[in-house]
């Protein structure tokens, strides 16, 4: 009853208003979160171009934050989408090796942090504020950010995820990797519809990730 009364039923399609509040400063403090460890680190690139902003226009990529999400919604599909990724010189890292892995997997670690936001957000609007519509954006908020930082970690490229790919690749042959990485992004998304179309795969995960989820809420 808890469940259903706090996702007005699993079956209901993301409440568009509150998914795009949701998904946008979602996005952005995952790529902001990228230039700030790298500039931490060494690499001033994304201060250099303006990206250390949580100004979303500097964010923004016309397909992946809007394009594709409003289609994968509206077509009652899982939603997930793309900023324009902050640019990171790895040579520019005091300790590239290492210190790439920590930029990677800064990322999925904010969105960790803001679904665990979106659980506190969503305990206040349940016991304190009573607001329903303060529930609808914490629960979306929190498991979006839940949905981003898991398949942002599958170890695939060009996703967060393959930085621990990148750690066993020969040096000579990191350059070759990092061409395919850039162009890799397209091909991923393209198989995540097709997964979502056709095969289905991993449903079954993520619908248990969000129960999980929403058992957090007392």
């Amino acid at each position: 009853m808890r469940i259903r009364a706090l996702t007005n039923s699993k079956k209901r399609r993301l409440n568009y208003f509150y998914y795009f509040l949701a998904i946008i400063p979602s996005i952005v403090l995952h790529e902001v979160s990228h230039g700030y460890v790298a500039n931490y680190f060494g690499d001033p690139t994304a201060k250099e171009n303006g990206r250390l902003t949580l100004n979303p226009i500097a964010h923004i990529d016309p397909i992946g934050t809007i394009l594709l999400p409003a289609i994968l919604v509206f077509s009652g599909l899982p939603p997930i989408g793309y900023a324009k990724p902050v640019p990171v010189n790895i040579s520019r890292l005091r300790n590239p090796r290492t210190q790439a892995l920590y930029v990677s997997l800064a990322g999925p670690f904010v969105n960790i942090a803001l679904s665990a936001l979106g659980v506190a957000i969503t305990e206040f609007a349940w016991h304190v504020a009573n607001s329903q519509a303060l529930i609808t954006f914490g629960v979306d908020f929190g498991i979006i950010n839940l949905f981003l930082a898991i398949f942002n970690l599958l170890p695939i490229p060009p996703l967060d995820g393959s930085a621990i790919i990148e750690r066993f690749i020969p040096r000579h042959r990191l350059g070759g990797y990092y061409q395919f990485r850039a162009k890799a992004l397209p091909i991923v998304m393209g198989l995540f519809i097709l997964n979502a179309l056709v095969f289905h795969v991993g449903y079954n995960g993520l619908n248990d990730l969000e129960n999980w989820w929403i058992s957090l809420i007392h």
